[in-house]
């Protein structure tokens, strides 16, 4: 691993998280949830929502640069590269208010679509470079918010709001 351990790696692997032997991806988004905790609620209210998306559209055009310089060293779409992962999942949690439940919910969502990869999220990993790497997770992250959604419009005590 130490041939491997480069600033690119380190980064792309979400400081490490990604070397996790057994499960890298789910263990990239239980990190974000575990950030998502610790922000504050103010984040995710509506008067911040531009702020939030701009930050995560910033994270995540960084998550491709930095995915792409991994991949050249840990091979297409290795396992190991888990910053997707993060952005993903911020997506997944981008319109709705703060509340652990939402996050959790957020966390299984995200990495349900991210494992069965439903259309168009499948032929996105074509993409070469950063792009692909990033992209089928953003589109889990997609699927995850618009469930997410209408899940909180119909009923949102599911959510404990």
């Amino acid at each position: 691993m130490t041939k491997k351990l480069n600033i690119w790696t380190f980064l792309g692997s979400f400081f490490g998280v990604g070397f996790i032997p057994k499960a890298p991806g789910t263990f990239g988004s239980l990190a974000a949830y575990g950030i998502y905790l610790l922000l504050p609620a103010v984040c995710f209210e509506p008067m911040y929502r531009l702020w939030y998306l701009l930050a995560l559209a910033a994270f995540s055009l960084i998550a491709v640069l930095i995915s792409d310089r991994s991949e050249r060293v840990l091979g297409h779409d290795a396992g190991a590269i888990v910053i997707d992962e993060v952005a993903g999942y911020f997506l997944s949690v981008a319109f709705l208010p703060k509340t652990w439940l939402v996050g959790l919910y957020a966390f299984v969502l995200f990495r349900v679509f991210d494992i069965a990869k439903p259309f168009p999220i499948s032929r996105s990993q074509s993409i070469k470079g950063g792009w692909g790497v990033v992209i089928d997770d953003l589109l889990a992250g997609v699927y995850a918010i618009i469930l997410l959604l209408i899940i909180n419009n119909i009923y949102p005590k599911f959510f404990g709001i």
